[in-house]
């Protein structure tokens, strides 16, 4: 942690002074990702910065990245080409490159494009203030992309929510696995984990602030382990469930391997633990398995599968799924395809391989052409369609809680999410708040979500809300 020192943003006591200045983020990738970027516009709000709602309206413009998909390097550059021109007419516009392609990028990045002030790694998040103070007064176009391999730099007070009822909060950075495929351990680095204590204070502030729905986040999330006391996800479920007006809690990506039967009790006794659970396989075949590292098989996982729906009857599973893997022959397909139907999961995301830098992977013959890779992935995509659209239609007639999200792309419905993360549009309510529960029943079940009716408002937050009318 000493080595961030510097960077501790403006207490809470602290008030920012305006400065006019604007800060706009723009966004590629997972939650992680996504919070991070809320992390950048609180952290700049303390410097006195307000959030630009486009990129026309900004002083400063970070472009927070992701490497995990195939040509994310280029999808950079081609985004910095566009900034470039911008900050022509702008000279004083500053622009910082952040996240996983920094990571991985560094100084390549400066010296590809002479519009970047600065770049900045996932490990350094905090700095982020006292950098943008560097290039105003130094001129310097700094790069920093180490790691504090302790602890994770985190500063809760500092990331700007974008809604009041829900929040996500990471409680462990980086992965250990080394998957050859995947790219995360050197873009995120190896496993820190946050502290209990801590971890759990954040959550009490946020329920106490109004917010009814957590979410633990983490690239191996199951891996969590308090770096001084050993503690693990299970008790820190147990720790956070109870807290009062905490209505949801999720947890997201978990790894097989890390999914312990201790893991499993604590999700089925824990009230405010929701019924589902990304859980990726990435492939059916175990000689893919094998040659990806996942470290564990086929009947392994499906014993998982089986564990957790014991426990917690109706849970809903997602998944990853890597089609075109090199090596993977149609008789390997069949059996992701295979495992996709006994499982049947609620949803599923699927990719076609591509190779990412300083994996192992992307050193092997690419031995499976992309348009057979396609028609691969369009044959899975289409079975898990057929399979929700049955799933869904066997709700109907089913009441479920529904936590609203907002008004539908139409503005005559409202949308949001019951405990098992489905995706659900409630018509006769329009106007709704977000962050209120609705009991609904459900009329007509889709590929990717349901169509239901009110019954009742059952609560926003901690307040009860008058009946609504069948």
């Amino acid at each position: 942690m000493a080595a961030l020192s510097e960077s501790v943003p403006r207490g809470p006591g602290e008030r920012a002074v305006e400065t006019g200045r604007t800060v706009f983020v723009e966004t590629w990738g997972c939650q992680m990702n996504e919070l991070d970027s809320r992390r950048f516009v609180g952290l700049m709000a303390r410097e006195g910065y307000r959030e630009a709602a486009s990129e026309d309206d900004a002083d400063l413009i970070l472009l927070n990245t992701c490497s995990v998909r195939d040509k994310a390097e280029q999808k950079v550059y081609d985004y910095l080409g566009r900034v470039a021109a911008r900050k022509r007419l702008r000279p004083g516009l500053r622009v910082g490159v952040c996240g996983c392609v920094a990571q991985q990028e560094g100084e390549e990045i400066l010296r590809r494009s002479p519009a970047v002030d600065f770049v900045l790694g996932t490990g350094r998040i905090e700095l982020l203030p006292s950098i943008v103070r560097r290039v105003e007064t130094e001129g310097d176009r700094p790069v920093e992309v180490g790691f504090d391999t302790d602890e994770v730099a985190y500063t809760p007070g500092a990331i700007a929510r974008t809604v009041p009822h829900r929040a996500s909060i990471t409680i462990i950075e980086g992965c250990n696995k080394n998957c050859t495929f995947c790219v995360v351990p050197t873009t995120r680095g190896r496993e820190r984990s946050r502290r209990f204590a801590e971890v759990v204070e954040e959550c009490r502030q946020l329920v106490e602030s109004g917010v009814v729905e957590i979410e633990l986040l983490g690239q191996t999330v199951n891996a969590y382990s308090d770096p001084a006391t050993g503690e693990g996800l299970p008790e820190l479920l147990r720790a956070i469930s109870p807290l009062p007006g905490l209505r949801r809690l999720r947890f997201v990506t978990s790894h097989p391997r890390n999914f312990g039967d201790d893991l499993v009790a604590a999700m089925s006794e824990c009230e405010a633990v929701c019924p589902s659970l990304h859980l990726p396989f990435q492939s059916g075949s175990d000689r893919i398995l094998r040659r990806m590292k996942r470290q564990y098989t086929r009947a392994e996982y499906l014993d998982l599968v089986g564990k957790l729906r014991k426990a917690i009857p109706g849970i809903a599973l997602s998944a990853d799924i890597i089609v075109g893997f090199p090596g993977e022959t149609e008789a390997d397909f069949l059996e992701t395809m295979s495992l996709v139907e006994e499982v049947r999961f609620a949803s599923i995301f699927a990719f076609t391989y591509s190779p990412r830098p300083m994996t192992a992977a992307a050193r092997w013959e690419q031995d499976v052409p992309l348009k057979e890779a396609q028609e691969r992935l369009a044959r899975l995509n289409d079975r898990q369609q057929d399979l929700q659209l049955a799933a869904n239609e066997k709700l109907v007639g089913e009441v479920l809680e529904v936590l609203v999200e907002g008004a539908d792309r139409t503005g005559t419905k409202v949308s949001g999410r019951t405990p098992a993360n489905q995706l659900v549009h409630v018509g006769g309510i329009p106007g709704t708040a977000p962050g209120t529960f609705v009991r609904v029943v459900v009329e007509k079940g889709l590929a990717n979500s349901l169509l239901a009716k009110p019954l009742r408002v059952v609560a926003s937050g901690s307040a009860e809300l008058s009946a609504t009318a069948p």
